[in-house]
């Protein structure tokens, strides 16, 4: 974890322990004391939650002076789905993730219990972030972001998100992911009648090895942003709260 004390707040944010090549930088911010006041106390960055505005706009622009950018980042309107765009700076697109091989141009994603997924190619010439809640997870999204950068020589990291012990899911859930994956019943435990607990960082792994990313191609996974509540925001904790985000960038 690192910690920037700046003029008027201190950033807290993970960075990826993978073998990015040169010049790939990533980040996933956290929680934090600094910035927002109320439910959503902290860095957060989602302008949709019913933050102040003024707050929201403070906590990005002391976002894009901690990592040096000098493009404002590619946010998305994410909305559970499977779309994958090419990022432009400052232009929000209506997608759950994507791709860039310009310098200077981050690709971000907001999560609140979501597994953010930041990806490179192995060469560093595309970067790419996904929005992965169950939805996008079942429906293809990280399928969708590889198929944007072209290749499977890629490395995958899985942010923070909501933890296999907090993720409670209905058995329509598990339904969605045996259909696409047999073996993802391997992410799901039945502790009560009728209700799962769901392993989002398993069923990643396992989607993204089917697509063909060696297993030994993935890190990151292991954190709950449900049970981590000074760490993290987490609308299935809370509700009423903040974003995180998670970026990748070429310098």
């Amino acid at each position: 974890m690192t910690r920037c004390e700046g003029a008027k707040a201190v950033i807290s944010y993970l960075t990826p322990e993978w073998p990015a090549p040169p010049g790939v930088r990533a980040a996933s911010t956290l929680r934090g004391e600094t910035g927002s006041l109320g439910p959503y106390r902290g860095l957060n960055l989602g302008a949709h939650v019913g933050d102040d505005p003024d707050h929201v706009r403070n906590n990005r622009d002391h976002l894009m002076r901690e990592f040096r950018l000098s493009n404002p980042p590619a946010w998305l309107d994410q909305v559970h789905g499977t779309t994958c765009v090419k990022a432009h700076p400052g232009i929000q697109a209506t997608a759950d993730a994507s791709f860039t091989d310009q310098n200077g141009i981050a690709c971000i994603v907001m999560t609140a219990d979501c597994l953010p997924v930041l990806f490179t190619t192995r060469d560093g010439q595309r970067v790419a972030a996904a929005h992965a809640g169950w939805k996008g997870l079942a429906g293809g999204v990280l399928e969708a972001t590889l198929a944007s950068l072209g290749t499977l020589d890629v490395l995958v990291w899985l942010g923070p998100a909501i933890g296999p012990t907090a993720f409670e899911v209905g058995p329509e859930v598990r339904d969605a992911f045996l259909h696409r994956h047999p073996d993802a019943g391997k992410a799901f435990s039945n502790p009560h009648k009728d209700r799962y607990h769901a392993d989002l960082y398993g069923l990643a792994r396992g989607l993204l090895t089917q697509a063909g990313v060696p297993a030994e191609s993935i890190y990151g996974g292991g954190r709950c942003t449900y049970l981590e509540a000074d760490a993290f925001f987490s609308y299935r904790r809370d509700r009423t709260t903040g974003r995180m985000a998670s970026l990748i960038w070429r310098e």
